[in-house]
């Protein structure tokens, strides 16, 4: 898709679709850089998480795995981890304004 391609509904329901079929938010970044946990970065999926209920992210640089604290892995996540409660919120706002539209200008 062409950055300024209309979005389709069919790209619209698949978004939807991939959203329903994730771990139900919200989901919690916890930082190296930031909160010192003394490991790795990871994406806690569900606020009562147990192990299986993490994602761990690493980052290869030169061939050699970055383990501790990478502010670059750590902004990954927190996109990610954003996205989980965004990516629902805007396609709501999106079917919205779309139905507001078509409200205003009917369909010939």
């Amino acid at each position: 898709m062409e950055p300024d391609e209309v979005l389709s509904e069919e790209e619209l329901s698949a978004i939807e679709r991939r959203v329903g079929a994730a771990t139900p938010g919200p989901w919690v970044g916890w930082m190296e850089s930031r909160h010192s946990i003394g490991g790795t970065s990871f994406i806690q999926l569900r606020a009562d998480a147990e192990e299986d209920d993490e994602i761990y992210l690493t980052r290869a640089t030169g061939g050699h795995e970055v383990v501790g604290a990478d502010a670059q892995t750590d902004a990954d996540i927190e996109f990610i981890v954003g996205a989980r409660q965004d990516v629902p919120r805007l396609v709501k706002e999106i079917r919205r304004l779309r139905a507001v539209l078509e409200g205003a200008h009917p369909a010939d």
